[in-house]
């Protein structure tokens, strides 16, 4: 059975790789617009499931296709990927002292003998980030660019030093609930 992972994502493919899962990658072309009456949290659930379907519409035969999206909210307010050091700044600016939650949803098609079957779920994680001082916001900014990270940080680096705690599954955090993946496939007889 072959499982394609429909992300270019290093820490999606990190992850993978340490649960020993057999895999290969394939990048999906998914336009990223949904419903914007839905909700953050089920609009993410959406591209998952969009990233998965466009790469499961462009194989064949028995497959098992890994979406994942993930988005960072703090108080109501989602943050993407910033742009530029301006934008780090602001965004950990605001981050900084709080507790935000960052969610990861995650879609898995499968189609084994002529039977599908998929899953939609949506899995967070709450992060509780102390206080910053303005010039170890731009030392991290300047350190590791953090412009491809949703909410301008990467937990797994530097600013991990910022983090108090969290609540949750870390591999999660990382853009992969990595746990629930293995269990799918456990479930479906797949490993």
């Amino acid at each position: 059975m072959k499982i394609i992972l429909a992300s270019t994502s290093p820490r999606r493919k990190d992850l993978m790789d340490l649960a020993k899962i057999d895999y290969e990658i394939m990048a999906s072309y998914f336009d990223e617009k949904v419903d914007t009456n839905l909700s953050l949290q089920e609009q993410s659930k959406e591209i998952a499931y969009g990233k998965a379907k466009e790469v499961f519409e462009n194989t064949q035969g028995d497959r098992i296709i890994i979406g994942a999206d993930t988005l960072v909210i703090v108080d109501g307010k989602q943050f993407g990927k910033a742009k530029t050091k301006e934008e780090s700044i602001q965004m950990l600016k605001e981050l900084q002292g709080k507790m935000h939650s960052i969610y990861t949803s995650l879609a898995i098609l499968i189609e084994n003998q002529g039977n599908y079957k998929e899953y939609k779920e949506l899995h967070e994680v709450k992060v509780f980030v102390r206080n910053m001082s303005e010039q170890e916001i731009e030392h991290y900014v300047d350190l590791e660019q953090p412009f491809y990270c949703a909410g301008a940080y990467a937990i797994q680096g530097f600013f991990a030093v910022f983090v108090e705690k969290i609540e949750g599954d870390y591999p999660t955090a990382l853009g992969l609930p990595i746990n629930r993946v293995y269990g799918i496939l456990r479930e479906n007889n797949i490993i």
